[in-house]
């Protein structure tokens, strides 16, 4: 059965600073890795209809391997919709021999203005079975962290956009 997982943050960054950091190469090398984990692309084009590769190396490797090698997970992504400050959608697939880990997940990127900053709403629907509850959780949760000490870093005044 087809799992849908969710996560949310309040960052305090103006939404479109949030939205952007969705969109950029650079920003998202920054954030987007899970704790633990580094990232690179070997290609990105982010419009809608454009791809990427994502090749995110484990600091320390699990015990029984990453989900495409043993320190690496491969990330093969497609930019389905991209609506500026609103939301990004893309559809993400594994590369990996595991077949619990096959299947197109689909990972929407939404936000929205609230006082003090940026809801930023992650769901992944039809998540693979590979993928467990509390791991997908974590790394989720953790990318989002990522996001908002990225932007923290970056921004020197808040001001409402």
């Amino acid at each position: 059965m087809a799992r849908t997982d969710v996560a949310s943050r309040i960052i305090k960054a103006p939404l479109s600073r949030v939205f952007d950091a969705l969109v950029d190469e650079g920003a998202l090398l920054e954030w987007l890795p899970p704790s633990g984990m580094t990232g690179r692309f070997e290609h990105f084009d982010a419009r809608p209809g454009g791809s990427y590769r994502m090749i995110l190396t484990y600091a320390q490797p699990p015990e029984g391997g990453g989900k495409s090698s043993a320190d690496s997970d491969v990330v093969e992504g497609r930019f389905v919709e991209i609506e500026p400050d609103d939301r990004v959608v893309q559809a993400v697939d594994f590369t990996s021999d595991d077949p619990g880990l096959h299947g197109t997940m689909t990972m929407t990127w939404a936000v929205t203005r609230v006082d003090g900053g940026t809801r930023v709403e992650l769901r992944a629907d039809d998540v693979p079975a590979g993928v467990t509850a509390a791991d997908h959780a974590d790394g989720m949760n953790s990318s989002l962290e990522n996001l908002a000490a990225y932007l923290a870093r970056r921004q020197t005044v808040f001001r409402a956009d």
